[in-house]
This record gives structure tokens, sequence and C-alpha cells, in this order.
């Protein structure tokens, strides 16, 4: 009896990892996903590793977390993925201030984003 299986939100050679609730601004976050879209996950492993940003380490755990969702989840042969897709949402915002000169109120807002990370399994071409 029971519910029949969800459909699958990916195709048959991709696996997905989702970050959410990542302390910085999306602006910031899409300069690191550009650096890694559309190459090999080892190579995009060690650009992480050896970046100067602060989110990179976070950006970094995603990755590693979308390579095992395809490992262990759907089969997929970790030599052979590279990043389809990496692209970056908005997420809450808190908003803070600070008393300035004259009455005035200085507003501080601390953005959050979000990340997902697709990987695709492709044939190498010999």
């Amino acid at each position: 009896m029971g519910k029949e299986k969800n459909p699958r939100r990916v195709a048959e050679n991709e696996a997905m990892a989702k970050a959410r609730m990542l302390r910085t601004s999306p602006q910031k976050l899409n300069l690191v996903a550009a650096m890694i879209r559309g190459k090999k996950v080892e190579r995009a492993l060690a650009d992480l590793t050896f970046s100067k940003k602060r989110i990179a380490q976070d950006v970094k755990k995603c990755l590693q977390s979308a390579i095992a969702n395809a490992e262990n989840n759907h089969n997929l042969d970790v030599d052979e993925l590279i990043v389809a897709e990496a692209y970056v949402g908005k997420n809450l915002t808190l908003k803070r201030g600070q008393p300035r000169a004259r009455g005035r109120f200085g507003k501080i807002v601390k953005p959050f984003s979000e990340l997902t990370i697709k990987v695709r399994q492709v044939e190498e071409q010999v």
C-alpha cells in the first residue's frame, strides 16, 4: 500500500547539496561559486582549499556533501564528476543599527545566503 516514491529533483546522472544560512552576502558568495562552476570536482576542491576567502570553507563543505550524495545515494563515479551548477540565493537579513550624531540612526544589515551545488557525471573523452 503506502505512498509512491517522490520523483527525483535532478537527472539520473546528477546529485545535489544545499547549504543554508551562510553568514555572508550573496554577492560575496557568488564570487566563490563562480570560481568552481564547470570544473572537475578534484580541481574545485583544491581551489577552495587554497582560497583566501573566508566563506570558501563552507562552500567546500557543501561540495563535499554533493560528492558524498552522488557516491552513496546515486551510485555515481566520483572520478567523473564535474560541478554542473553552483548558484546562490538570498536568505534572511538581520537588521541592526548604530546610533549616530544629531539623533540619527545608522542602519546595519547583516545578510545571510544559501548555496546550491549540483554535480554531474560525465564520461571522459579519450
